[in-house]
């Protein structure tokens, strides 16, 4: 799932006189043609053109290791992205990021995970109120902190859930909960109106089965720290 298409061109405009044409669109799924199943033939690598190339040959060999480096890994972050959104195709969870990205590719990155059919979350510390284990520690407990200020709460177990519940809190993480915890958790949430979002430890392997507890958002922050690029390469023809 290609990302991050038009960051190509900006690059060749700082370069001199290139023409670059999209060939594909952004956001769409490819899946990979052409290629020699043994691995014999080197240039079976080159399996779809997606972007084209016109003009000096010194200005786009000196874009090309900067373009290649940025649609890479933003395609990365969307592809990935992509597979746990399919992965939980059918229930009513949505997939949300995280603040763990690279530093000063936030914006870019939470792009990529938008293009891949995430939720982008907290930008920052100034859009939205987390409360998380270290700020609980610092004010001196769950009702403590809720009291100085109200917004999200971190909780790590049932117990926790429902002191932060009776403190007021109306939308809670579940920090590093087990499926049959979050079923719980998701059962004394029952007919109250509070937002459930489970993060930690997410995998490919258990996020059907987290969005199957019945949660309202799956945060995951591989998406933006542990993703596999996208192997894409220029050939000049």
């Amino acid at each position: 799932m290609l990302s991050g298409l038009q960051i190509v061109g900006w690059v060749f405009e700082e370069l001199g006189d290139v023409l670059v044409k999209v060939l594909v669109d952004e956001g769409v799924w490819l899946d990979p043609v052409g290629l020699d199943p043994m691995g014999r033939d080197p240039m079976a690598k080159n399996l779809m053109d997606i972007i084209s190339f016109e003009g000096d040959g010194r200005a786009i060999l000196m874009g090309e290791r900067v373009a290649l480096n940025f649609i890479q890994r933003l395609s990365g972050i969307s592809t990935y992205t992509r597979r746990f959104v399919d992965k939980i195709e059918g229930t009513d969870a949505a997939v949300l990021d995280t603040r763990k990205t690279t530093p000063n590719f936030r914006y870019l990155e939470k792009y990529a995970v938008k293009i891949g059919g995430g939720i982008n979350h907290r930008m920052g510390l100034y859009d939205e109120v987390l409360i998380k284990e270290n700020h609980i520690r610092i004010a001196g407990g769950i009702k403590k902190a809720l009291s100085l200020q109200m917004g999200e709460i971190e909780v790590r177990n049932l117990r926790e859930m429902g002191e932060a519940i009776y403190s007021g809190a109306t939308h809670l993480l579940l920090d590093n909960m087990t499926p049959d915890e979050l079923r719980k958790a998701v059962s004394l949430a029952k007919d109250k109106d509070i937002t459930l979002e489970a993060s930690g430890g997410v995998t490919l392997s258990n996020v059907r089965e987290i969005a199957e507890a019945g949660v309202d958002y799956i945060s995951i922050g591989v998406l933006t720290h542990s993703y596999p690029s996208i192997d894409i390469s220029l050939i000049l023809k």
